[in-house]
């Protein structure tokens, strides 16, 4: 059995695995990744692409954002449409801040590249991966690559191979606690080849059910149509998604989507997933290996990226002095945020989603709050600062 010693396992090349890594390498602390799936599979699959501010930011400093601020779509504000009228929300104005769209894959892809070009090692399509002795000082991470077994022996381990990933079951089941919302319905998402009808995204709220418009490029949109959360997209045939789409997003005379083919279209169910405490140990997880949020606020992987820069910096403290408290801290660190989030994304969630059990009573407060966060300067700069991004508390220094 071969074996190796790094400072850092990182199990999952996802963005935060990926960006950990990154962050470890520039601070001159060794890891190595390792990914069930192949690179063509990582760079390939679609995810939300709304990076907040801070995300923006960590990946210029960090010299992975020339291609983003080559490509990316910078978004000052957001729409939201609801009772016929379309009403924006001014970001800059109100916290002078913005967001970029740019695909997740994309970011993947960059930083794979940035990691590969500096000599970085990711090793794709392991199996059989476990994760072992992560209460004593050398925990090890076992996997088969290329039918041999393997070995990393390193100081820790950081888990961020998602929801599915093995790193959360790592962790003894009277210590981890879990905290879960299933919501009652899902998002049916596409995408297609047609200039996206708006500059910015929009959020509609209407009685047939939720939609999103959001894009990929100038010439690609990224469009959701709430839907049941186990439903049959063969359902769902090209015409009748697209005359949903007319029904929800109208909204402002004349205002009419360009309808174009669609290339992919798939089902996502929605749930707000919190695990506790994120670090056992000498394991630590990030991402979505440790919360889930809903997409509607657009947060899934700036949550993971406000985790590694956490991360990394406590590890940086730890090597260059010896001091654990940033470590210790990690989880109480993340989770404030994360709770924070997990707030905004409820909240957005609620206010714009139908739902089967709600009252007229409970249709008209949703209305009346629309209302009142479009028109209330207080209300309208509570989303703007929750969408752009919280301030990251890097925890004990």
């Amino acid at each position: 059995m071969a074996e190796r010693h790094v400072k850092v396992g990182i199990v999952g090349a996802g963005p935060a695995g990926l960006l950990l890594s990154h962050l470890l390498h520039l601070a001159g602390i060794s890891s190595i990744v390792i990914e069930a799936r192949s690179r063509a599979h990582i760079e390939g699959r679609i995810r939300a692409g709304v990076l907040e501010q801070g995300t923006v930011d960590v990946l210029r400093e960090t010299g992975v954002g020339t291609r983003m601020d080559a490509e990316g779509l910078l978004h000052h504000g957001t729409i939201l449409k609801f009772a016929g009228e379309a009403r924006r929300i001014d970001f800059q104005d109100l916290v002078g801040k913005s967001v970029m769209v740019y695909g997740q894959h994309e970011v993947v892809k960059d930083l794979v590249a940035a990691r590969l070009a500096a000599g970085g090692e990711i090793v794709f399509e392991v199996a059989d991966t476990r994760i072992e002795g992560i209460e004593g000082s050398e925990p090890k991470i076992h996997y088969t690559h290329e039918g041999r077994a393997r070995t990393i022996a390193c100081d820790f381990v950081a888990g961020c191979d998602g929801f599915h990933g093995i790193s959360r079951a790592a962790i003894p089941a009277d210590v981890l606690r879990v905290y879960e919302r299933v919501y009652p319905f899902g998002w049916l998402g596409i995408l297609a080849r047609t200039p996206p009808a708006s500059e910015e995204l929009i959020y509609a709220r209407h009685d047939r059910g939720f939609a999103l418009l959001s894009m990929r490029s100038p010439e690609i949109s990224r469009l959701y149509l709430q839907c049941p959360p186990d439903e049959d997209v063969a359902l769902w045939p090209d015409e009748r998604i697209w005359e949903e789409l007319q029904v929800r997003l109208a909204g402002g005379e004349g205002w009419r989507l360009e309808e174009g083919e669609i290339v992919q279209k798939g089902v996502t169910a929605m749930r707000s997933f919190v695990a506790e405490p994120m670090r056992h140990g000498r394991l630590f997880l990030a991402g979505d290996a440790a919360h889930i949020v809903p997409p509607t606020g657009a947060k899934g992987m700036n949550l993971a990226v406000g985790d590694v820069q956490v991360l990394a910096r406590a590890l940086e403290i730890y090597y260059a002095s010896g001091r654990e408290r940033a470590l210790e801290a990690y989880s109480d660190t993340c989770l404030r945020r994360i709770w924070a989030v997990q707030r905004f994304s409820w909240w957005m969630t609620q206010m714009l989603h139908t739902f089967d059990d709600a009252s007229a009573f409970d249709r008209r407060r949703q209305l009346a709050e629309l209302d009142y966060v479009t028109t209330s300067r207080a209300a309208m700069t509570t989303l703007a600062e929750n969408y752009v991004g919280l301030p990251l508390d890097r925890g004990p220094q």
